[in-house]
């Protein structure tokens, strides 16, 4: 698969979005925040507002990529079925082509995000990136306002759960 090997060689600061940008990219509303960290990181760190959350392990699973034991053990060792991906893979769709949204990826400190951005490149996705920093830099400087706002955004349907 040559394409896979080209996303491999991009560097990573070609595929990370600084948190300054991405302000600006929200106010612009031309971002599609996607949230890879697990479940139990969203109870314990929060949430951003409008974000979708799919969890890297359930993104990887539901390509079909090889999953450690110990990520198998986290998704308790489901299976998702056609219609799981078939949802999934419409919903990338519909936010990277019909709203033609920047499809950016965060986790905690940016570098599982920067994994999901791959797989989203991988799969053709070109507006996939990484927010640099990771949830932990842009909650840091989101005002209140900016949080309100992104309560506003329209969240799209995105099935994570089996």
């Amino acid at each position: 698969m040559p394409h896979i090997k080209i996303t491999e060689q991009i560097p990573d600061s070609m595929l990370e979005i600084s948190v300054p940008t991405t302000l600006e990219l929200i106010r612009l509303k031309l971002v599609c925040l996607v949230d890879v960290r697990q479940k139990f990181e969203l109870e314990m760190e929060g949430e951003i507002p409008g974000a979708i959350s799919l969890p890297l392990f359930r993104f990887k699973q539901l390509l079909g990529h090889q999953m450690s034991e110990e990520e198998h053990e986290i998704l308790d060792g489901d299976t998702p079925d056609n219609l799981d991906v078939q949802h999934f893979l419409s919903s990338i769709n519909r936010l990277h082509y019909t709203k033609e949204c920047i499809l950016l990826c965060y986790c905690n400190s940016g570098r599982r995000s920067l994994h999901a951005a791959r797989l989203l490149r991988s799969l053709g996705y070109q507006r996939g990136f990484s927010l640099a920093g990771g949830y932990k830099a842009l909650i840091k400087v989101l005002t209140e306002t900016e949080m309100e706002a992104l309560k506003n955004t329209p969240k799209p349907d995105v099935k994570t759960d089996a």
